[in-house]
């Protein structure tokens, strides 16, 4: 009877030990929460003076409120507690801004206070959905905070700082599960204008994978990866982005140029002709491929491929202006070239003749253009300027009236 009256009451004693433990531990988190209250306003008071006002009382106030989490964070009652982790995060991430002027620390901490504070949230976001707001509010206004620094660092030129900056709100956004695809981007343009161009392909193409400013975003990594060094890393994400967006001129472009910086010409060809052979009968494709030749001075190329376009389409608006414009300028550089020939040269009547012959070419789509856009006033100033050139002036004369008529 007696052992069995000492068991109960060991047994109670027991309990009451834990729960005295428990009551400890609770007390430590409630007593981070008002620490980390004294230090929010103190930091708000802070602010509203225009930061002229004095840090040390927040500091203080955080530095408490650390103490009391961190003993919360390792009892075995509270460290899984939705609440403790929440104030974990705050108070991490809090001190950052606390400290943020305090070189060594910053140095020696900052990487592993920011990832503390981040997971925490992350952690207690998957215990309970309790703390979500109150977790996203907090974010959002540190993120506002940082994003004045940012806009600072930026005015002064100060680009790769800025762009590691935006990346730590994209890491904010991680503690509430969120994806910030405008810090991933703005951090890729900042990389890239400090010409650290292997972090600017890596966060290009983070950008691209969301969906956020593609497909310029897989051109963007391809061109950064390509400048970097990296031939192997710009093929495979432009091969990625090319995948989903097949008749996109930039890409193939990208694709071409890759494949020129590597002195592989064949290749640059093939990348064209594995298009086309893909899906002979897009005249978008044709067009940009066209388009593309003309970029690389490939003039009879250029011609082909537009004539291609509007073989499928001969109505395709874009393909006769674009083939008008291309064999203009073909001609105009003929004639730029036989004005610089030496007297007697036995090549200028020959390049004269191609010159004329060029122009005569280019009236074929631009009348079919101007059919469809009879209001196109510098389409109609081109007509009448080639038809000048080769002597027909009556036809020259009719356009222009055309033109002028045109306000």
């Amino acid at each position: 009877m007696k052992k069995t009256m000492k068991n109960k009451f060991i047994a109670f004693a027991g309990v009451a030990l834990f729960s005295s433990q428990v009551m400890a531990q609770k007390a430590n988190e409630t007593s981070a929460a008002i620490e980390y209250k004294k230090y929010s306003d103190a930091m708000t008071m802070l602010m509203m003076s225009g930061g002229k006002g004095d840090i040390v009382p927040a500091q203080k106030a955080i530095e408490k409120a650390k103490g009391f989490i961190d003993l919360a964070a390792e009892n075995e009652t509270t460290k899984e507690s939705p609440k403790t982790l929440f104030y974990k995060g705050e108070i991490y991430t809090g001190y950052l801004m606390a400290f943020g002027t305090d070189t060594a620390f910053m140095n020696n901490n900052a990487e592993n206070y920011f990832n503390t504070g981040i997971e925490s949230y992350q952690k207690s976001l998957a215990i309970s959905s309790k703390y979500k707001e109150d977790i996203k509010a907090s974010i959002d206004q540190k993120k506002a905070l940082f994003s004045m620094g940012i806009n600072a660092l930026y005015d002064q030129a100060k680009y790769a700082e800025c762009a590691e900056a935006y990346e730590m709100q994209v890491k904010f956004s991680q503690g509430v599960n969120e994806v910030d695809t405008l810090s991933i981007y703005n951090s890729a343009v900042c990389y890239e204008k400090a010409n650290d161009f292997t972090n600017a392909a890596r966060q290009y193409a983070a950008s691209a994978k969301t969906g956020y400013k593609a497909p310029g975003t897989y051109r963007s990594a391809s061109a950064c990866y390509r400048k970097a060094g990296n031939a192997a890393e710009a093929k495979a994400i432009l091969n990625e982005g090319r995948k989903k967006y097949p008749s996109d001129r930039d890409l193939l472009l990208e694709l071409v140029n890759t494949n020129i910086d590597a002195g592989d010409a064949a290749g640059a060809e093939a990348a064209l002709a594995e298009a086309i052979a893909a899906d002979p009968k897009n005249k978008q494709l044709h067009y940009t491929i066209g388009t593309i030749y003309i970029e690389l001075k490939q003039n009879e190329k250029a011609e082909v491929a537009l004539n291609e376009a509007l073989k499928i389409d001969p109505e395709y608006q874009d393909a006769l202006y674009q083939l008008g414009a291309h064999l203009v300028t073909w001609a105009s550089d003929l004639r730029t070239e036989a004005g610089q020939m030496k007297l007697n040269d036995p090549n200028y009547d020959k390049v004269t003749a191609k010159s004329d012959e060029t122009f005569k070419r280019a009236l074929i789509p631009l009348e079919k253009f101007i059919v469809k856009s009879p209001n196109d006033k510098d389409v109609l100033v081109i007509l009448s300027q080639i038809y000048r050139s080769v002597g027909n002036y009556d036809k020259s004369n009719e356009y222009k009236k055309r033109a002028d008529a045109i306000k």
